[in-house]
This record gives structure tokens, sequence and C-alpha cells, in this order.
């Protein structure tokens, strides 16, 4: 296993960030809800820091032989583990289905910019 990026790790953070800002329109957080913005933060960093682990398990050759591995691997985690959770979660609540397919198409967008982040910094 090769070291985590961690330069990859803060910036892909932070894309993935901006992207939620601009998917949902949350640039001012009021302050009754900072503290759930904070942990939202740190959920999302933890994320970032896992796929940073799971890059640096499969490896810099095999990653600079096959860097579509960066998107097919985080895209693929969006695609097959966060949205179905987001829609089962919307069924059993009985929630928009709308809202759930829209959210799953953040976690999407936004893995997908993770995974080219670490692909620009390789």
């Amino acid at each position: 296993m090769g070291p985590v990026d961690w330069i990859a790790v803060i910036l892909a953070w932070l894309a993935a960030a901006v992207l939620g800002v601009a998917f949902f329109g949350r640039a001012a957080t009021p302050r009754d809800r900072l503290v759930l913005h904070g942990a939202a933060a740190l959920l999302l960093f933890a994320s970032v820091v896992m796929i940073g682990h799971m890059f640096a398990r499969v490896g810099a050759a095999t990653l600079a032989a096959k860097p579509w591995l960066y998107f097919m691997m985080s895209g693929g985690l969006a695609l097959t583990f966060i949205g179905p959770a987001l829609f089962i979660t919307a069924i059993r609540r009985e929630t928009p289905v709308s809202r759930a397919l829209y959210d799953w198409l953040y976690w999407l967008v936004a893995y997908l910019a993770i995974g080219g982040v670490f692909w620009a910094l390789h």
C-alpha cells in the first residue's frame, strides 16, 4: 500500500463541499444549524479520506497504468452504495423519491469530482 495523498484528500474534500453548496445552496449557514453543517463537513472529510485510502491501496503504479480507475472506483461507490442507500431510505421514510434522486446526483457528481482531483494530482 502506498501513502495516502493528503493534499489530494483536502483538495477533493473542498471540491465536494463546493459542489454541495452549488447543489443545495447552503453557503450561508444559520447559527443554529452550524453544528450540523460542521458534522456533515467532517463526515464528508471521512468519506474522502477513505477514498484516498482506497486509491493508496490500489497503488500509484496501477493507477498510472489505468487512470480510469479513479473515476470507476469513486463513481462506483456513489452509484452502488450511496445512491441505493438514499433511494431505500426515501422509500422507507415515504419521502419524495425525486429528492433522493437529486441527492444521488449530487453524490455521483461529488465522488466523480473527488476521483478527478486525485487523477489530476497524479
